[in-house]
């Protein structure tokens, strides 16, 4: 038998367990903030009948959907004539049934069709599960990752949104993240705003030019934008909308005015300041949250899939794309025949929010802890003297190991510094006897003889 040297699948990755530490911190932060506002957790399966999936995500994501084959001899249900032309397309049907998940959300809505009966509307769900995506694998983009969502469906209310931007905030600053912006947006102003220069069918057009404003100036957006269609004098109608300026309420204002012919536009205004002034009375005078919402008319995250607000979340301290989006989605499980049940739903970029943390060194010693004390083994006696201290270390719930098997001090004390275990208790003749044991600090190198309750007391 070959030595097949160990690979892993392309686009996916091991994590060690000083990684599964501080990924789980980061979850578990979000979770709690997400149970805080009575929110419950739900898990999906990792695969999903392929028809599912299939013509949910368009023809682009249809593409990037892993099959999985059919178990047994799956090419013998397979016509003659169809592998003579050698399409695999064409045999999907026949060959695969089942597939990966995709993202959360269609797993999502097909649970909330299959269990209309026994769950309350409105519906409060997170999730926090890897999904799976045959794209070209580089550098942050991976075909196996973690989404973390959080969506409410069966609920029309603002009340919702206003609290996603108290979620993001919490858990965000819970992390330790300092300075971030919560954008919103609203599809219906974006609408309304196409309507008004009666150019309703390049909306999406209109947004992609008006997004790279930044990037590429006014004189950009301009030229791009009479490139996909529209003229000189629509411009001079967008520029107000193009350079919006000044405090949200400003750019509110200012909306009011192009938009005043727009009865979707003016919804759009309506709904946003709902939004805020829910914000407003849920933090009140003495509020330690203080949220950074900016109104920024060119996000346009999926718009054939919003339909209301929309979300991102950028954090300032460090360059990178956005760690956290969604918005306001009508009729999500319509697809599966359940119709008119809106919804609202953000999600975490973990991967994202990881790499600031390790970037900006927030992740907190503690997020690193594993063992705290490590008790050392010498000879017969003492590993017999140690394992009821063990026991009674652990009850107290201090991490504790004892080291395996007699050994040298050296070799003992590297295993402790390799596992970086900031405690190490040295058991030998004279311990025994006098029932003190030496407590070394690994850090600073000191000892000092303590009874067990002693060493039970500070390590807790």
């Amino acid at each position: 038998m070959s030595n097949i040297k160990p690979s892993l699948a392309k686009g996916t990755r091991d994590f060690s367990p000083l990684e599964m530490v501080k990924r789980n911190y980061i979850f578990d932060t979000i979770k709690t903030v997400f149970r805080k506002y009575g929110y419950a957790e739900i898990q999906t399966p990792s695969m999903e009948n392929l028809s599912t999936l299939t013509g949910k995500y368009g023809d682009e994501g249809d593409k990037l959907i892993f099959k999985i084959l059919n178990s047994g001899d799956y090419l013998s249900k397979v016509k003659p004539e169809m592998l003579a032309q050698a399409q695999s397309n064409a045999m999907i049907s026949s060959i695969s049934e089942k597939a990966l998940r995709y993202d959360l959300t269609v797993p999502f809505a097909r649970y909330v069709v299959m269990h209309q009966n026994e769950i309350s509307l409105p519906f409060k769900r997170f999730q926090v599960q890897p999904v799976w995506r045959a794209d070209r694998p580089q550098k942050g983009r991976y075909r196996e990752f973690y989404q973390c969502d959080v969506d409410v469906v069966g609920s029309d209310s603002l009340l919702n949104e206003a609290e996603f931007i108290l979620i993001y905030q919490e858990a965000l600053s819970n992390l330790g993240l300092k300075d971030f912006t919560i954008k919103i947006n609203n599809r219906k102003i974006l609408s309304g705003i196409a309507e008004v220069i009666g150019k309703p069918e390049l909306i999406i057009d209109m947004t992609v030019a008006i997004d790279k404003l930044d990037k590429i100036g006014l004189d950009g957006v301009t030229r791009e934008l009479i490139e996909r269609g529209f003229t000189e004098q629509d411009i001079e109608k967008l520029k107000p909308v193009i350079l919006l300026e000044g405090t949200n309420e400003q750019k509110l204002e200012s909306l009011k005015n192009v938009l005043g012919t727009s009865a979707t536009g003016l919804a759009g205004i309506q709904e946003i300041e709902t939004v805020f002034d829910y914000v407003k009375a849920m933090l009140g005078s003495g509020s330690v949250l203080n949220p950074d919402v900016e109104l920024d008319i060119t996000l346009a995250r999926g718009l054939n899939y919003y339909t209301g607000c929309i979300f991102e979340v950028k954090t300032n301290e460090v360059a990178m794309g956005s760690i956290g989006g969604g918005g306001r989605y009508d009729d999500l499980t319509g697809m599966f025949g359940l119709k008119g049940l809106t919804g609202v739903g953000v999600s975490f970029g973990a991967d994202r929010i990881y790499d600031v943390l390790h970037e900006l060194n927030l992740f907190p010693e503690s997020a690193a802890a594993g063992t705290k004390v490590l008790i050392s083994n010498f000879d017969k006696d003492a590993e017999k003297y140690a394992l009821p201290i063990l026991q009674q270390l652990r009850a107290a719930g201090i991490a504790a190991e004892l080291y395996p098997s007699s050994a040298k001090l050296k070799k003992q004390m590297s295993y402790a510094d390799d596992k970086h275990i900031p405690y190490v208790i040295l058991i030998g003749s004279d311990e025994m006897q006098s029932g003190e044991l030496t407590l070394k600090d690994m850090q600073s190198g000191q000892q000092e003889k303590l009874s067990v309750e002693a060493i039970v007391a500070l390590l807790k």
